[in-house]
């Protein structure tokens, strides 16, 4: 008697049956669903942030600007750009294949699974469910459970508004999880942390299944004395305890001189009470940490370094408030370990070689920052760290232009996403050759068949060489500079010659050609 298929083999099967009923090979459904995401924002953001705030006590402003209105943007830059982006790609030819038709098409992988986050619960898993909407997938979302608002209220309002056929959202821990991942899917896409990265992708790889993997890892920052300390120091600090410091590209460490290491903590002292007051936790404007467990390994960190700003721990309101560390070991734990909360440790170094140094040593992370005026400085960091992003004089608002793909690099991640990013992500570039019967084509192709000979291997060979034929594009240059070189050879003549008359001679010879030649 065969085995009683489970709930999950049950909404993958449904979701292969309507990709490969061709549904969402439309370009218009694809367009219908995007859109119906927007709507879904827009007439339930007061119930979003209610969900967020239940699950982080993240402030209105953040939920708005960090989450909701990124989602937002993300999807009127795909629809803007759509149309344009499922045409078939024409590709240059060579002698070979110049009455051919060599064209890429965007094929959809089929039924992908998006697992996202809990520190941005609902952006993280949202975002790259547009790009695999708008690439003519099915898709299964995963929202994280460590967010169980935010997780419920994706469950209760996706169904309204996407098709029931070919989304669906699938709730509950790891058991859950696990369960989920043995099923066959055509693509994974997971965000989180790196040891879990590891489980997904050993559980897509039983069936050799795509995966972009989104990790975190610790992103540096180099500060030096040429910058504007309090908007830099604004910038930092805001980049460090916006969601609490739970956010992947947040600072995780800071690399300075001694010099600097003082003006900034002084500066940032400042800052901090400016923004929060004398009580941090009084203050509206901060999150809280996602668990009693995350705080009490986040509060461990305390004791790496010496506290000269912040430092209070409150577990039973699960807050640590925005705290800076100095004189700490890189071999501590919070130098090796993603802090992943609001605590941002100095380092000291005597320069930004030192710091390049420093940070080359390490994995290679998510992002890096770098806070300096200096040319030499930013080229050197540009071309010498591998990173997965950078960012020079300011923190994590690159996330907010569409077009640079986000993604990690080694232990920070693999593949990217975000604008079309995120639609080539979830897309197979297929590659096709349209060949005819042309006469001549066949004169050059037959030199390919048996018998085989020297000479025919050398015609071949310089054929196929990679030498594509100019394009329209290039003849059209050629044709304007020969215009502009008769134009000018024509008033030259026209000056000789004393204008019309020089034109009516032209024209009566050729006149006088067209006659004779018919005659």
């Amino acid at each position: 008697m065969a085995e009683k298929m489970t709930e999950f083999e049950q909404v993958v099967n449904k979701a292969r049956e309507a990709f490969l009923s061709g549904k969402t090979r439309n370009v218009e459904f694809r367009k219908k669903q995007l859109k119906a995401l927007q709507r879904m924002y827009d007439e339930n953001e007061g119930a979003f942030c209610t969900a967020l705030a239940k699950d982080l006590r993240k402030p209105k402003q953040e939920s708005i600007l960090l989450e909701l209105n990124l989602l937002k943007d993300d999807l009127r830059f795909m629809l803007a750009r759509l149309d344009d982006w499922v045409k078939p790609e024409k590709i240059g030819t060579n002698l070979v294949t110049m009455f051919d038709q060599p064209i890429i098409y965007h094929d959809p992988y089929g039924v992908v699974l998006v697992m996202g986050a809990w520190n941005y619960p609902l952006q993280l898993p949202l975002l790259p469910v547009s790009g695999a909407i708008a690439a003519g997938n099915t898709v299964i979302i995963k929202p994280s459970e460590i967010s169980p608002a935010t997780a419920q209220i994706l469950a209760d309002l996706v169904p309204k508004y996407l098709d029931n056929e070919c989304y669906y959202v699938v709730c509950g821990g790891v058991p859950e999880t696990t369960e989920l991942l043995k099923q066959r899917f055509d693509y994974i896409f997971y965000t989180g942390s790196p040891e879990v990265g590891k489980i997904v992708r050993e559980a897509a790889n039983k069936h050799l299944t795509p995966t972009t993997l989104e990790l975190g890892g610790k992103s540096p920052l180099y500060i030096d004395d040429t910058v504007d300390f309090d908007l830099a120091v604004r910038r930092i600090i805001w980049g460090k305890c916006i969601n609490a410091g739970q956010t992947c590209i947040a600072p995780d460490y800071l690399l300075c001189t001694r010099e600097v290491q003082d003006k900034f903590v002084e500066k940032a002292r400042e800052i901090l009470k400016e923004w929060y007051g004398d009580n941090p936790k009084d203050s509206p404007d901060l999150c809280r940490i996602i668990s009693d467990k995350h705080l009490d390994r986040i509060a461990e960190y305390l004791k790496d370094g010496k506290v000269v700003v912040g430092g209070e721990v409150d577990r039973e309101q699960r807050f640590i408030s925005p705290t800076i560390l100095v004189d700490v070991s890189p071999r501590s734990k919070v130098m090796t370990e993603e802090i992943f909360g609001p605590i941002l440790p100095i380092v000291s170094v005597s320069n930004a070689f030192d710091a390049i140094r420093f940070i080359n040593e390490r994995d290679h992370p998510l992002c890096t920052y770098l806070f300096t005026t200096n040319c030499k400085v930013r080229q050197a960091f540009v071309r010498d760290v591998l990173t997965g992003s950078m960012c020079v004089n300011d923190c994590v608002v690159q996330l907010g232009l569409h077009e640079l793909p986000f993604g990690g690099v080694g232990t920070s991640g693999m593949g990217a996403y975000h604008g079309r990013a995120s639609y080539d992500t979830f897309t197979h570039r297929k590659s096709c050759l349209i060949r005819n019967y042309n006469k001549l084509a066949e004169q050059i192709g037959k030199l390919r068949y048996p018998p085989y000979s020297e000479k025919n291997t050398r015609m071949l060979s310089k054929m196929l060489r990679e030498t594509n034929l100019p394009s329209l594009k290039c003849l059209s240059y050629i044709l304007a500079f020969g215009l502009g070189v008769a134009s000018v050879f024509i008033a030259k003549e026209i000056a000789k010659s004393g204008g019309r008359d020089w034109f009516s001679r032209r024209l009566g010879a050729i006149f006088g050609f067209f006659h004779s030649s018919r005659t």
